[in-house]
């Protein structure tokens, strides 16, 4: 799996607001679906944006091309701007099937997920510092658990 970063600048340089728009744009630049589903939950986004939250833990996103990360500078980092990647992505990852996450403060993560789940399918909530699930992880079947993998591999 590949992997692509981004780096937005935000606060003080750009409002929450501005940041999630930026993000939105980045991640869906034609009108649509993923972009009516990033607007749908733009409150939530500034909110985690204000607090903070991806500076560290990016907002990621999967299913078409590379996983991307999304992190947010703030502070003296907006203001230089020296670590900022903006630019277009080559593909557009929220083209078919899709999934984000994003990263929530502790305290503000069960209103935060108990939102999203009436809002999206698509788009989760984890906790700071908690691993981004993995699509590629399946859980396993029924049948591969009743496999004596010992008996199967002896000769």
């Amino acid at each position: 799996m590949s992997i692509v970063a981004r780096r937005i600048i935000s606060t003080p340089v750009r409002s929450a607001s501005e940041t999630w728009a930026c993000v939105t744009n980045l991640l869906a630049p034609k009108e649509g679906e993923a972009r009516r589903e990033l607007s749908r939950i733009e409150g939530i986004g500034c909110s985690l944006i204000s607090s903070e939250a991806p500076t560290d833990d990016a907002i990621v996103i999967w299913g078409n091309g590379p996983r991307v990360r999304v992190y947010c500078l703030f502070g003296e980092n907006a203001i230089t701007g020296d670590d900022k990647a903006e630019m277009a992505l080559a593909t557009c990852p929220t083209d078919g099937d899709w999934s984000m996450s994003l990263p929530c403060p502790e305290e503000d993560l069960n209103w935060v997920q108990e939102d999203l789940a009436t809002i999206s399918k698509r788009i989760t909530a984890r906790r700071l510092g908690d691993a981004v699930p993995d699509e590629e992880q399946k859980p396993e079947s029924e049948a591969a658990k009743l496999v004596d993998r010992g008996a199967f591999f002896r000769s």
